[in-house]
This record gives C-alpha cells, sequence and structure tokens, in this order.
C-alpha cells in the first residue's frame, strides 16, 4: 500500500554550516559508491575466500556458513545504498522543496529501501516473521513507541507498518545515523528528528523532537525508540541504578523491568502531550536480540530465527492527562511488553532446550 495522505507538518532543519553538511553526504554518498564499485569487482574472490573460511569452520565444528552470508549481504545492503540514492535524486529533480509530492514519495521510497534490507536479511539467514496485531498498527494518526534489540530492527517499522497501512512515519532518531546519506537526505525531506544523545541540553532536543506531533494526517506517524538504545542485562541495571537514585518515585516500576530498558521519558512524553487525538501504537518483538553488532551475526544465531512481533493498540481518550498520570501509564504499557518479550524468550529457550533422556530399567 503507497502512502497517499499526508500534510505539510513542519520539517526540522538542518543544523551545521552548509558547507560541512555538503562535505558529509558528499563523504557519506562517496564512502557507499566505492565501496559498492569495490566489492562488486572482487565479488568473485571473496565469495571464494568465504567458501574456504565457512568450509574449514563447518568441518571443524559444524558452524552455519556465515562469511558467505556476510559477503552477499554487505553488497545487497550496497546495492540498496545506491538504488536509494539514485531515488532521492530522481525525487529532487521532479518535485518541488518541501511539496506534499516529495513527501509521499520520499516515504513510499524509504518503505521499498526498508523491505529490501529486511528482505535481503530474510533470505540470506533464512528468518521467519510471525506477526500478531498488525491490524492494530494503523491507521494514521498514531504515536509509535518501539523496542530496540538489535541493529536489523531499524529496517521493521517501514518495512512492517508502513507497507501494511500506506502510513508515513516521522522518525525520532539517533544523530549518528547521519552518516548513512540515504537516511540523512531523505530524513530532511520528510520531518523526522536528528537527537543529540547525551546532549547537554536536553530541553532543547526535547522541543525539536515535540514538532514532529504536530499536524499528523491519517497517513501519517511518529515513531520513536524510547529505550534510546538496545537493551542488555548490563545496561538494564546500569539504567535502574541511576533512575533510583535521580528518580526515586519512579524507581519500583523501573525495578520491575527485567527485558527492556526502563523508557526513557522526556520524548515520549512530549510526543504524548502533542499528539492532538492521536492513538497510541505499542511495537515488541522477540528474535533479534543479541545481534547489536556484525561481530554478533557472525557467530551463527540469527540463522533459522522466528521473529515475533505483536502490536497493542491505545485509544487516544485512554491517554491520561498530567505527567505523573501519563508516566505510570507509560511504565503500565512498558510492563506489559516486557512480560510479553519474556513469554516469547522463555518459549525459545524451551524449545532450543536439549531434550529430556529417561531411562527405564
Amino acid at each position: 500500500m503507497r502512502v497517499r495522505s499526508v500534510t505539510a507538518g513542519p520539517l526540522l532543519a538542518d543544523e551545521g554550516p552548509l558547507g560541512k553538511r555538503i562535505l558529509r553526504r558528499a563523504r557519506g554518498a562517496t564512502i557507499e559508491t566505492v565501496a559498492f564499485v569495490a566489492v562488486t569487482i572482487l565479488f568473485p574472490l571473496l565469495v571464494l575466500g568465504a567458501v574456504v573460511v565457512d568450509l574449514a569452520l563447518w568441518l571443524k565444528r559444524r558452524k552455519p556458513w556465515m562469511a558467505v552470508r556476510l559477503v552477499a549481504m554487505a553488497w545487497w545492503f550496497l546495492f540498496g545504498e545506491l538504488r536509494g540514492m539514485l531515488g532521492l535524486l530522481a525525487i529532487g529533480i521532479v518535485t518541488r522543496a518541501d511539496s506534499e509530492r516529495r513527501r509521499r514519495l520520499v516515504y513510499d521510497l524509504r518503505i521499498h529501501w526498508a523491505r529490501s534490507h529486511l528482505g535481503g536479511v530474510r533470505v540470506l539467514f533464512g528468518l521467519t516473521f510471525d506477526v500478531d496485531g498488525l491490524e492494530q498498527a494503523g491507521p494514521g494518526p498514531e504515536i509509535i513507541l518501539i523496542r530496540h534489540a538489535s541493529i536489523i530492527d531499524n529496517a521493521m517499522p517501514d518495512a512492517v507498518i508502513g507497507k501494511a497501512h500506506g502510513l508515513g512515519l516521522r522518525f525520532v532518531l539517533k544523530r549518528e545515523l547521519e552518516m548513512i546519506p540515504t537516511i540523512d537526505i531523505g530524513g530532511r525531506w520528510v520531518p523526522t528528528s536528528f537527537v543529540k544523545r547525551g546532549s547537554a541540553d536536553a530541553a532543547t532536543e526535547i522541543e525539536k523532537l515535540r514538532v514532529l506531533a504536530r499536524d499528523l494526517g491519517p497517513g501519517e506517524g511518529v515513531l520513536i525508540y524510547p529505550e534510546g538504545t538496545r537493551a542488555t542485562p548490563e545496561k538494564i541495571a546500569r539504567a535502574q541504578a541511576i533512575i533510583a537514585e535521580r528518580r526515586p518515585d519512579i524507581a519500583p516500576m523501573a525495578d520491575r523491568l527485567r527485558h527492556v530498558l526502563p523508557p526513557r521519558l522526556g520524548g515520549p512524553l512530549a510526543l504524548l502531550d502533542e499528539r492532538a487525538g492521536a492513538d497510541v501504537v505499542v511495537c515488541g518483538h522477540v528474535g533479534l536480540d543479541g545481534f547489536e553488532y556484525i561481530s554478533d551475526i557472525w557467530g551463527g544465531g540469527l540463522v533459522g530465527t522466528t521473529v515475533h512481533i505483536r502490536f497493542w493498540r491505545h485509544a487516544a481518550a485512554d491517554v491520561p492527562a498530567g505527567e505523573e498520570a501519563r508516566t505510570a501509564w507509560l511504565y503500565e504499557r512498558w510492563q506489559e511488553l516486557d512480560d510479553w518479550v519474556g513469554e516469547r524468550r522463555a518459549e525459545y529457550d524451551e524449545a532450543s532446550a536439549p531434550p529430556v533422556v529417561t531411562r527405564t530399567g
């Protein structure tokens, strides 16, 4: 389904000197183009070397063939980036700046781009996606709160939600993603907030983020990762300790979480405050946990994984007024997510456990 209903919601200005911005994008585009050409030319040699490595590891300890998969994934990713940059170039030529047509085309291109990346991972690693409640993920206007677990789930919102409901998503992203030119350029042509994590001026960052929830159309939503980063047991414990020190009033709610990080309240509460009647959708997923870096994927655990995705929709009228009540409400939703993640993980552990052999006689 294509994105059809968007509004002229506010674009956030790109920051920094013009020359620095041009240099950043030129550098990113050049690196990806040169890398694509190099990998394409050397592809036969890279695959041959990968086969030798994979065969040796398979014979030694039956390790899945990961080197070949990663070489293919690198080529597919760079190919998708090149197509994305060419698509943005074409959109920039045939549309006026900040026109609704440009926004729709960028949203559609981003859905195709995300589906291409996620589809490549699905085919190469044999992933299966089990989605529950997808009908609740739309329509807009809506605020989407999604769990963050790996480098792969960044493509899920557009590939799953955007495609199914024809939604153009306004993203809250970390500033580091500006290094990817498709995200850097495309994110400036639709409402996007590139957040500087750890900023000394958090109030300014939240105020910029707040405008994303204004003037949402029925074909739009705002998506934020409330955890701010990928969860690990160490990060969860550290976040709970910090909350106990700084916010003892909410520490008991944070301490109950076992599988997801406590939500960072500034961004989500700002969006809830500005949502103007938009429903709230919570998205959880299990199956991509632990794949934070390419080195994690190298271990082979991703192969053949089933990714479970679940959506919960909450009517705008059910979101209470006032910061204290909304904080408690948000933690209740996050506890529901945490419980669900725990249940799915227990199922994974049970399915992967070796069979119990009983001896008689």
